[in-house]
């Protein structure tokens, strides 16, 4: 009943593709309106706002995979209506010099299609890896997938920011239609008959579930270890991303970067959570150095430290390379903590009430999209607000990077309460509860 090495590694492609078509959108397209169009840069943070907040619905997208077993189908579409999304925003901003609230309506369309992609694949995926993974590779396979996709969001960045230069929105558009199109056909082939090998044994251990949404939320809702983690999630993913909508309009504004070198910087970025959470996970599987709580609280305080040392680099207008090197530096302290933190949910999704995977899953995906959203709008808007007092870039960009780490501190002080709780396995099914 359990997925191969193979088998895992296949949906580490799904996610490559999330990763790669989720960083356009919140870096490129970011850069783009805030610099290129001279946008305000909450209106750019609004629409990642609203990606993030279409994403509640994923515990509904977890329970229905719950429901039907058949969570291979909810990946595809999902990948498909997120692909979609990617294109149409693209379009929606190049259209907004010729007609701004046509290009906005758009843009919000295309925002929203995101957010229904990314809800609807990525939560279903979570599910197939906590049900059909066993319990000596969850550790692994969750640092497998997600290396997978923090790998292709770096490889993505650097490679748009390679070619993209000279600018260009027709050939931002040509990228995007390419890179969306290329994803489409991979997730298809990687899919393809993953789920058949386990068909009859699902539908020997499904029985039918008529319990309502609602319901089913309810009983997960009343597990301890469920509420406690949705709040560390809440907390640590507002910490983790603030500094997403703001970072490339900081190193263009004040480091005077093009596009092409912003949109690398992100690479940059992804790359150093590639090589904190590679790290870790040899460390914690090869050498069993470290506890979970151990690399969260490393991770949330690296983070939170190399977020004010770039809050700081912004006011003495050291080199561009300084910057790179500091970016990298808080990629690989998030890679610490990200390994920690979804080993940890890995391991609590299976704990508790039978066939509720998919929604703790949802539920737990639900809490970031919300702190996720909140972030955007919370940075890119202080940010606005603060410029307008001060007429300073360099120190307004600099107070949000300095409370985004103090809330990494604070996530730290929450992990050492929360991962240390004991996970009470119920094993219920749902008609016992």
């Amino acid at each position: 009943m359990y997925l191969s090495w193979l088998g895992i590694i296949r949906l580490g492609f799904v996610q490559m593709a999330l990763g790669s078509l989720v960083s356009i959108a919140a870096s490129t397209y970011n850069r783009v309106m805030v610099v290129e169009l001279s946008m305000l840069q909450i209106i750019p943070g609004l629409l990642l706002a609203l990606h993030y907040f279409i994403q509640i619905s994923r515990p509904n997208w977890g329970f229905l995979s719950d429901k039907g077993g058949n969570r291979t189908f909810w990946i595809a579409i999902g990948i498909i209506i997120l692909c979609l999304g990617s294109i149409l925003a693209c379009v929606g901003i190049m259209l907004i010099p010729f007609n701004y609230l046509l290009g906005l309506v758009l843009s919000i369309i295309a925002y929203s299609l995101i957010g229904i992609g990314v809800g609807a694949s990525g939560t279903s995926l979570l599910a197939f890896l906590a049900t059909r993974t066993d319990h000596n590779r969850k550790a692994a396979a969750a640092t497998i997938t997600w290396i997978m996709m923090i790998f292709g969001a770096a490889f993505t960045a650097i490679l748009v920011g390679k070619i993209i230069d000279p600018y260009s929105i027709e050939k931002l558009l040509k990228i995007v239609g390419f890179i969306s199109l290329f994803w489409i056909c991979t997730t298809l082939i990687t899919l393809y008959k993953l789920e058949s090998n386990y068909e009859q044994k699902i539908f020997d251990t499904f029985q039918p579930d008529s319990v309502t949404f609602f319901k089913g939320l309810k009983q997960i809702l009343l597990e301890q270890n469920t509420r406690w983690f949705t709040i560390f999630v809440f907390l640590s993913m507002t910490a983790y991303f603030m500094q997403e909508p703001i970072l490339e309009p900081y190193a263009g504004l004040i480091f005077k970067f093009s596009v092409g070198e912003s949109t690398q910087l992100t690479g940059y970025h992804q790359s150093g959570i590639l090589l904190g959470m590679i790290m870790v996970g040899f460390l914690v599987t090869g050498m069993k150095l470290g506890s979970l709580r151990f690399w969260v609280l490393f991770g949330c305080l690296g983070s939170g430290s190399a977020l004010i040392l770039i809050a700081i680099l912004g006011q003495i207008s050291l080199s561009k390379d300084a910057l790179k090197y500091s970016v990298a530096l808080l990629g690989f302290f998030n890679g610490n903590f990200a390994v920690g933190a979804i080993g940890s949910m890995m391991e609590l999704a299976g704990n508790g009430i039978k066939q509720r995977e998919g929604t703790r899953m949802g539920l737990w995906g639900a809490g970031q999209a919300i702190a996720a959203g909140n972030a955007m709008i919370f940075s890119t808007l202080f940010v606005d607000i603060l410029q307008s007092f001060t007429n300073n870039a360099a120190f307004s960009y600099g107070i949000i990077f300095i409370i985004e780490g103090i809330l990494f501190l604070a996530s730290a002080i929450l992990a050492t309460k929360l991962i240390s709780i004991p996970a009470k396995a119920q094993n219920l099914s749902y008609s016992e509860s």
